[in-house]
């Protein structure tokens, strides 16, 4: 367990420098671009705008990286549309929440419900001591107890191993490369036909959206795909650890596996901090191959392996 929360944070910077320096890239690209056409007087070397544009990118990627960890739960937490559960009115599910941060040795993290019928839930958060638990109002009103104190033990496995934080970060960064991607293509929109280099500015600035967007929907996603897979296998398997009970959990993920839907609010970014995916199915090897979660029947399986050996 300690071994995980360890690789975890160390890949928490990984990402981070990773990111960073995709950015560095485009930002050293577009500096090229914008030196080797430059008509300025006296120009002779792209290098000068090389560095800016390095240094551009990376106060950029730098301030993208710092609000993924200040402010990043509660961008998602907004964008789920979720909010404070009301201790009187989900006084059960505060309780359990509570219960099961105390048996776990973690901080009682905040509770957030989601108004919407599919049942999911999901954590966030870059530390135990800075995390949230949220669930839909779907799924308290088709699971259990037991099933209930199932998925939230999956949830708290994921606060306490620090794939939330992994996660948030990877998240942010996809989420922001996305969002300047689309603010740089509708500013080239803007610029076309305005002044004596439209067409260079143009031109450079839809080549930086287009590399943005590589990262936002091509390169970040393969990464994310990559660390989410393995931690809800993984999540399973600690929550399990802390209820002592896999019957719970797996019949939660039968449940979910026989009325699971899309989320009425969901964002492509943070679609792997949910318990399964939040997003509107699709068949086919493409669409399995970017899928966020571990199909709910291995999950299944691998909890059913688990209930057999405790019970032999």
């Amino acid at each position: 367990m300690y071994h995980e929360i360890a690789r975890n944070k160390r890949r928490s910077i990984a990402y981070v420098i990773l990111f960073v320096l995709i950015w560095i890239g485009v930002g050293a690209l577009v500096g090229w671009l914008v030196g080797a056409g430059s008509t300025r007087p006296g120009h002779t070397s792209a290098m000068p705008d090389v560095v800016f544009g390095i240094v551009v990118a990376a106060v950029f990627a730098a301030a993208a990286a710092a609000f993924s960890l200040v402010s990043g739960a509660r961008l998602v937490l907004a964008t789920a549309g979720a909010r404070p559960a009301d201790p009187a009115r989900y006084a059960a599910l505060c309780d359990l929440v509570e219960a099961l941060a105390i048996g776990d040795g973690l901080p009682t993290p905040a509770v957030y419900v989601i108004d919407d019928p599919a049942p999911n839930a999901c954590a966030t958060g870059i530390s135990p001591q800075h995390a949230a638990v949220c669930v839909t109002t779907g799924l308290l009103a088709v699971m259990d107890r037991e099933e209930l104190e199932g998925v939230l033990a999956h949830e708290m496995s994921h606060i306490k191993n620090f794939d939330t934080r992994l996660l948030l970060i990877v998240a942010t960064m996809i989420g922001l490369a996305g969002l300047l991607s689309a603010t740089l293509w509708r500013t080239a929109v803007l610029v076309r036909g305005q002044g004596r280099n439209a067409a260079q500015v143009t031109a450079i600035t839809l080549l930086a959206s287009a590399l943005l967007a590589v990262v936002g929907f091509l390169v970040g996603p393969l990464i994310r795909l990559a660390v989410s897979r393995r931690r809800e296998a993984m999540a399973d398997a600690s929550g399990v650890e802390l209820t002592r009970n896999p019957a719970g959990l797996l019949r939660a993920l039968r449940d979910l596996d026989r009325t699971q839907a899309p989320l009425k609010r969901v964002n492509h970014a943070t679609a792997s901090m949910f318990i399964c995916d939040p997003l509107r199915h699709h068949e086919g090897f493409v669409h399995r191959l970017f899928d966020t979660h571990p199909p709910l029947a291995e999950r299944i399986a691998a909890l059913e392996s688990m209930l057999r050996t405790r019970t032999v």
